[in-house]
């Protein structure tokens, strides 16, 4: 079973649409086969992503450091909970589990955790797709910001082009089964003028 890496807030946010589209994203990942890999949290939309996965008989692994753990913020009803020592240990134990990285709205900690996907993404460390779910268009200055790295050549189009912003389940699938890794990225010393 291939499983997708879900990164979100551990609040719901302020509009009954994340929270809708949260179920409906779980709902969609057990019809399709897809296991879910997240934070291992009860709460805010990590709970509700879990919550409808485990609902509708879909598998659950949660990666959830000590320290979270000990204040019993993790999902009692998940298939397995692994428990690691930090932060830095959870995000790559989530990489080496995940065959797809999505983005839900959350906050620092989510752009923080799917930018890092990204990056390495970019140098090789994984060959697998990275989609902002873009619910309520949640994403869209990031998009934005995105687009200005490439006008800026900070960041090749062909790159950006393997990075997804949608709130359509549809484009995601199909980005997902069409997706081709990027060409490991090699650097070049620019010349003095």
């Amino acid at each position: 079973m291939k499983k997708i890496a879900i990164y979100c807030g551990a609040s719901t946010g302020n509009k009954n649409i994340y929270e809708e589209k949260t179920k409906e994203l779980g709902q969609w990942m057990v019809k399709n086969h897809y296991g879910l890999v997240y934070g291992g949290g009860a709460v805010g939309l990590m709970g509700v992503i879990a919550d409808t996965i485990i609902e509708n008989q879909g598998h659950t692994i949660g990666v959830m450091p000590t320290f979270l753990s000990e204040r019993e913020l993790a999902h009692h009803g998940l298939d397995e909970l692994i428990i690691v020592q930090d932060m830095h240990e959870r995000k790559r134990k989530m990489i080496d589990l995940a065959d797809v990285f999505i983005a839900l709205p959350g906050g620092p900690g989510t752009l923080e955790e799917i930018s890092e996907v990204i990056s390495w993404g970019r140098i090789g460390e994984h060959q697998n797709p990275c989609i902002f779910y873009n619910v309520d268009g949640y994403y869209d200055t990031l998009a934005e910001f995105f687009d200005q790295m490439v006008k800026t050549n900070f960041l090749t189009l062909e790159d950006r082009q393997k990075i997804l912003f949608s709130n359509s389940l549809d484009d995601i699938e199909q980005f997902i089964i069409n997706y081709k890794a990027p060409v490991i990225r090699t650097y070049k010393k620019d010349k003095a003028n």
